[in-house]
C-alpha cells in the first residue's frame, strides 16, 4: 500500500497484480476485497489470481512458501508480457533483504547468498530496498494509509518469520550499532563477490582450454591455487555441479585419484591423469544399419560422406576417416557403441585386442570413452571409428572397391 501511494505521488502508471493464494480462508478474500475497492475508488486496473497453493506445493513436492513464490512470480511476467507492461515493481523493503540473506547462509549458499534481492534485476524492480520496515510504517501512518496485515507474518512456522520475530531482534539487541553494521557488512562482501568474480573470469580464461569439445584443466597447476574449491565451484557450478561435488574433486585431486569420475545432471568430470576433464553427457546413441545404397551417416560427433572408389586410389591414412576393402564387407553395416568385452585385431596386429584395453592405450580420456562406436560388418567391428580400422578390413594389393568413410 506504501508502495501504491508512492506511485501514485510520483504519477506513475500502473497496474495492480494480486494472488489469492487461498490459505487463510476469509482473511485471503478479505484482501482481494480490500484491494479491489482501493483500485475502483481511484480507478486503477486490477488483476486476481487464484490458485490452489496446497495442491501446487504437494505436486511439486516442495513448501508453501515455496509454492507461492513460484505461482505468483510466473504469473507475474505471463501479466506483464501479455499487458505489454514495462516492469514489475515490487515492494521488498530493508528487512526482507536481511531476512532473505540470513535465509540463504542458512542454505548454504556462500557469498553469492549476501548478494540478497537486487534492485532491479531483469523485469523486477525494488525501489524501497533501502527502506526498514519502521520507516515505511511511520510514512504508511503520517500518510493516513490503509493497509492489512497478514496474520500469518505473526506466527513462527516458517524459517523466515523465527528469523524476524526472534532470531534477528535477539542479534539487534547485542549492540545499539548491530543492525546498521550487519548491513555495511554485506555491502562490503557483496563488493568483494564482485571483485572475485572478476578475478576468476581472468583465471578461467588463463587456465583453462577447450578441445574437441571438453573443457580441461591442469590439476598440477589448479592445485597449488589459492582458493582451489571456490574456482573450482564456480567453474563447474554452470554445469550442474554443487559445492559439495567440487570439494569432492578437489580431495579427489590432491590424493591423486586419477580415473575418478562425478557426474551431475548433465555433465561428466573426470581427473585424468595430471588435469581435470569436463564434457557433457552424450545422448543415448541408437544404433544405425548402412545399406549398400547410402550415401551417408550422422553421428554426434559429426556427419559423413559414404563413397565408393576404385581400389587404385591413395589411401587415407587420418583417424578420422576410414577406408576399408568394399568385398570384405556385408550390408547392412551396423554402427553402435561398444560394449564391455568387444574385441577387434588393429590395424598392423595380428591377435585381438579389447575396445577397453585399446583405448586406455591411446589414453583416451574415461569422460570420452564410453561414447566411442563401433562398425561391424556382421557382427565383426571392421573401425573403431575415430581410431583405427581392424586389420582384417583393411585394402591390400588385392582390393577391386574401397569403402571410403570421410568424415565432413
Amino acid at each position: 500500500m506504501c508502495l501504491g501511494n508512492l506511485l501514485i505521488k510520483a504519477e506513475i502508471p500502473f497496474e495492480i497484480a494480486h494472488v489469492n493464494f487461498q490459505l487463510r480462508a476469509k482473511e485471503s478474500d478479505g484482501d482481494e476485497n480490500f484491494l479491489r475497492k482501493w483500485a475502483l475508488d481511484l480507478g486503477i486496473t486490477i488483476h486476481v489470481h487464484y490458485t490452489d497453493t496446497y495442491k501446487f506445493a504437494s505436486d511439486k513436492n516442495i513448501s508453501t512458501q515455496m509454492a507461492a513464490r513460484e505461482i505468483r512470480y510466473d504469473w507475474f511476467e505471463d501479466l506483464r508480457t501479455e499487458r505489454k507492461l514495462a516492469g514489475i515493481i515490487l515492494a521488498h523493503h530493508e528487512d526482507d533483504q536481511i531476512e532473505t540473506i540470513f535465509l540463504n547462509l542458512l542454505r548454504g549458499t556462500g557469498i553469492e547468498g549476501i548478494y540478497g534481492m537486487a534492485m532491479r534485476r531483469g523485469w523486477l524492480i525494488r525501489p524501497l530496498l533501502p527502506f526498514g520496515r519502521e520507516e515505511i510504517k511511520k510514512y504508511v501512518l503520517e500518510n493516513q494509509i490503509e493497509w492489512r496485515e497478514d496474520s500469518s507474518n505473526e506466527k513462527t512456522d516458517y524459517k523466515r518469520n523465527k528469523l524476524r520475530h526472534i532470531s534477528l531482534p535477539a542479534l539487534y539487541s547485542t549492540a545499539d550499532d548491530a543492525r546498521s553494521n550487519l548491513l555495511n557488512s554485506f555491502a562490503r562482501l557483496k563488493d568483494t563477490g564482485k571483485a572475485f568474480n572478476a578475478l576468476f573470469e581472468s583465471w578461467k580464461n588463463e587456465k583453462i582450454t577447450e578441445s574437441d569439445g571438453l573443457q580441461l584443466l591442469s590439476s598440477t597447476d589448479f592445485l597449488r591455487t589459492t582458493g582451489a574449491a571456490s574456482l573450482l565451484y564456480f567453474w563447474l557450478r554452470p554445469y550442474g555441479f554443487n559445492s559439495d561435488q567440487a570439494q569432492d574433486i578437489l580431495a579427489t585431486c590432491q590424493s591423486g585419484g586419477s580415473g575418478k569420475l562425478f557426474e551431475s545432471p548433465t555433465h561428466l568430470v573426470n581427473l585424468d591423469r595430471d588435469q581435470l576433464i569436463l564434457a557433457p553427457i552424450p545422448n543415448e546413441f541408437h544404433a544405425l544399419s548402412l545399406s549398400e545404397s547410402d550415401i551417408e551417416f550422422h553421428l554426434p560427433e559429426g556427419s559423413y560422406e559414404i563413397l565408393k572408389l576404385d581400389g587404385k586410389e591413395d589411401l587415407d591414412k587420418t583417424r578420422q576417416n576410414a577406408m576399408l576393402d568394399l568385398e570384405r564387407l556385408s550390408f547392412p553395416l551396423e554402427i553402435r557403441t561398444w560394449h564391455e568385452g568387444d574385441r577387434f585385431i588393429p590395424l598392423g596386429m595380428k591377435n585381438t585386442k579389447k575396445i577397453s584395453d585399446f583405448l586406455i592405450d591411446l589414453k583416451v580420456p574415461v569422460v570420452k570413452k564410453h561414447a566411442v562406436k563401433v562398425l561391424l560388418s556382421e557382427g565383426q567391428i571392421a573401425w573403431v571409428i575415430g581410431f583405427r580400422i581392424a586389420d582384417w578390413a583393411k585394402s591390400s594389393a588385392a582390393t577391386r572397391k574401397l569403402l571410403y568413410l570421410k568424415k565432413r
